[in-house]
């Protein structure tokens, strides 16, 4: 699959007159098309609702964009709410999934009507001590401990720490009856950027038969089932998309199969962060240094500061050099930022045209986990963030500053009237 932007050297350029790079660029065509196409593929299930994981791209223009097309937010802290509900995700439009949560995050989340994830049978007496009572609508994280498939980014299930096993979510979920909850719902997130058609459905089968055991022995009917994310997206040009019509048709018989069957109806909900966005977001970067070596390096002005992806997991981005898509490759380049560190590395001997100083290079998929992950570090200041909407572009993000950068600090103010 080739990869593509959606904008032109000319746009950059134009851009880049008024705009330093490095900067992102979001595709909202893109993103309205993809929550079109996830809302068709469940649209069998009356109560579907996409809860879109904010920690992959916390832009209030983003969430904006995706409240008007019916998402909600999946959220893991104050400032995350915060930020949905000034995007207009309101009361049940908001589920909280944290761990170690503190008694101010619980008393935060149920203040703005959120639906509760509890990671822990043990957050049960934490969550009625902070709010001083059980919510009614509460929902449990499940762990198995072992699956079918796990990958690099989730792990071994053992080693997770995040859900709980079958005997604890049991238990939880009979203090929470207990104590006064009225809605149930269960939620599990057992693998990460799995690019199988077969990822959701297979989850699907797991919990929908956790559900008949749950109403059997505990006398309790779920509301919803939580698929949380996990579906991801092909970072290599050589690896295919997954089809989401095919996933929610799969979905849809395991539903038919296990819970329809057993004259259960309930709401499914998905947090699916990087499958929305990810593919519609690219970070521009300009090319500033050539340095040979023991190897090849191509010097640009992003940093993993940026984009620390490729610097932690050792992800890989493909890349366009503007102008230049179909030109012959002439070597291998490591492509790098100007950070003291040497896993500042956007590509380890990747193959690319001839490149100049003063090319600009789009680093692809970069619209989950990219600059919400963004650092700091080497005091090096974080980029806009920029919408592309019918053509023109529009600034959703300003760059920091090094005032906001100082902004912070305990300066005195000889150090101040020296910035100034």
């Amino acid at each position: 699959m080739k990869k593509v932007t959606p904008f032109t050297l000319n746009d950059v350029q134009r851009w880049a007159e008024d705009y330093p790079t490095p900067f992102y660029v979001y595709d909202e065509e893109g993103i309205r098309e993809c929550v079109e196409a996830v809302y068709d593929a469940f649209s069998w299930n009356e109560g579907f609702r996409e809860f879109f994981a904010v920690k992959a791209c916390p832009t209030p223009a983003i969430l904006r964009l995706l409240e008007s097309l019916g998402c909600g937010a999946d959220c893991a802290s104050v400032p995350e709410i915060v930020m949905a509900q000034c995007s207009g995700m309101t009361e049940n439009k908001i589920v909280f999934s944290s761990n170690e949560t503190t008694y101010d995050e619980y008393r935060a989340a149920v203040q703005a009507g959120a639906i509760i994830n509890l990671d822990d049978l043990t957050q049960v007496d934490v969550l009625e001590k902070a709010v001083g009572y059980i919510p009614e609508a509460v929902c449990c994280r499940y762990n198995p401990g072992q699956w079918e498939t796990t990958n690099e980014f989730m792990g071994n299930l053992y080693d997770s720490k995040f859900g709980m096993p079958e005997d604890q979510l049991f238990e939880a979920l009979r203090l929470l009856k207990d104590k006064g909850a009225k809605k149930f719902g269960i939620h599990a997130m057992l693998a990460s950027c799995c690019i199988s058609n077969e990822y959701y459905p297979a989850l699907a089968r797991e919990l929908f038969a956790l559900a008949l055991k749950i109403r059997e022995e505990l006398e309790i009917t779920l509301d919803f089932i939580d698929l949380s994310g996990g579906v991801g997206i092909p970072y290599r040009p050589s690896e295919e998309p997954v089809d989401i019509a095919a996933i929610g048709e799969g979905v849809r018989k395991a539903y038919d199969e296990i819970l329809k069957a057993n004259g259960i109806e309930l709401s499914i909900y998905t947090e699916m962060g990087r499958y929305i966005t990810g593919p519609y977001g690219y970070l521009v970067t300009k090319v500033i240094g050539k340095k040979h070596i023991y190897k090849e390096y191509i010097g640009v002005d992003a940093t993993a500061s940026c984009l620390m992806r490729p610097a932690i997991y050792g992800s890989y981005h493909h890349m366009t050099v503007l102008g230049k898509e179909d030109e012959a490759v002439a070597g291998t380049f490591d492509v790098v930022g100007s950070l003291c560190e040497n896993n500042d590395k956007f590509a380890v001997d990747r193959e690319l045209p001839e490149i100049e100083l003063g090319d600009y290079i789009v680093i692809h998929d970069a619209g989950a986990h990219g600059h919400s992950m963004g650092y700091t570090y080497n005091g090096k200041l974080r980029p806009a963030e920029f919408m592309k909407r019918d053509g023109a572009l529009k600034m959703i993000r300003r760059a920091q500053t090094m005032d906001d950068y100082f902004r912070v600090l305990d300066c005195d103010e000889e150090f101040m009237e020296a910035r100034r």
